[in-house]
């Protein structure tokens, strides 16, 4: 089913998905095995991971070949969000793609954010790990003078020093209260960059306390990467949660949105 901007409101959206596209046959595979484990949710990959740490690093199939393949994922009924790197793949992955995502290191380029918002799309934007959560409106500001007020704001982590993240959990209610959606990344909020020298490390055993916490607060979605086998991906494995993990973790997810609800009144 496709997904539509109100549901941010309606209900908590799961994104997931591996970091990148691996092949056509890991793509299908996993998406299908995510609906097995949690139902209804958007399909994440990248076609290209341009902000690899090392020139050598695996960085995708590129554009045309994964816009091809995510296309077929599609077909099967999967709502799909991609990550768009420069102002001219907005319109080829509009075509496909339901949510255009804007990565975290670009989210103050201004032509990237306006390609964005003029598809008519919903545009994910990563928060920076350098933008205070009282800013990043201001990108989505950018977005909207396109008149597309189709707009999600995720946190991902703020840097803490080097090869370190962390996140305050402030800076959800206060990204909340700009009156945007907003959705907390899981996974990313582990990651140690550049921790593993030539790649970046992460700490995947805080994935679902932070998410647990997160959703607490009070969040209208959370973005995880999941893979069938971590240890093996081609990108983001050591900060990614194991699809064996992903139903009890979602489970436990929703039984906490039940409680502090956007539908409830005392809710933030």
């Amino acid at each position: 089913m496709p997904i539509e901007f109100a549901d941010f409101g309606k209900r908590l959206v799961l994104i997931a998905g591996p970091c990148v596209i691996e092949s056509e046959e890991h793509v299908h595979r996993m998406a299908r095995g995510i609906r097995q484990a949690v139902g209804e949710f958007v399909f994440k990959a990248s076609f290209d991971k341009a902000n690899r740490t090392s020139v050598g690093a695996y960085r995708g199939p590129g554009l045309k070949e994964g816009l091809r393949i995510l296309a077929g994922v599609k077909a099967e009924g999967f709502p799909i969000l991609t990550d768009i790197h420069e102002a001219w793949q907005a319109e080829p992955a509009a075509e496909v793609a339901d949510i255009l995502q804007i990565p975290a290191f670009l989210c103050r380029q201004t032509d990237l954010l306006i390609a964005a918002g003029r598809t008519g799309r919903i545009v994910n934007i990563k928060k920076g790990q350098f933008v205070a959560p009282h800013d990043i409106h201001r990108a989505a500001e950018k977005v909207a003078s396109t008149g597309n007020h189709r707009v999600v704001l995720t946190e991902r982590g703020s840097s803490f020093g080097y090869n370190n993240l962390v996140v305050d959990m402030r800076g959800l209610k206060i990204m909340r209260d700009a009156g945007r959606p907003v959705v907390f990344d899981a996974t990313h909020s582990v990651q140690l960059p550049g921790g593993a020298g030539a790649a970046s490390s992460g700490q995947p055993e805080f994935i679902a306390p932070l998410a647990r916490a997160a959703v607490a607060v009070g969040i209208d979605g959370v973005f995880v990467e999941v893979h069938d086998c971590p240890e093996k991906a081609l990108s983001d494995g050591a900060n990614a949660l194991r699809l064996d993990l992903l139903a009890d973790f979602w489970r436990s997810l929703l039984g906490i949105d039940a409680l502090v609800s956007r539908r409830n009144p005392t809710a933030c």
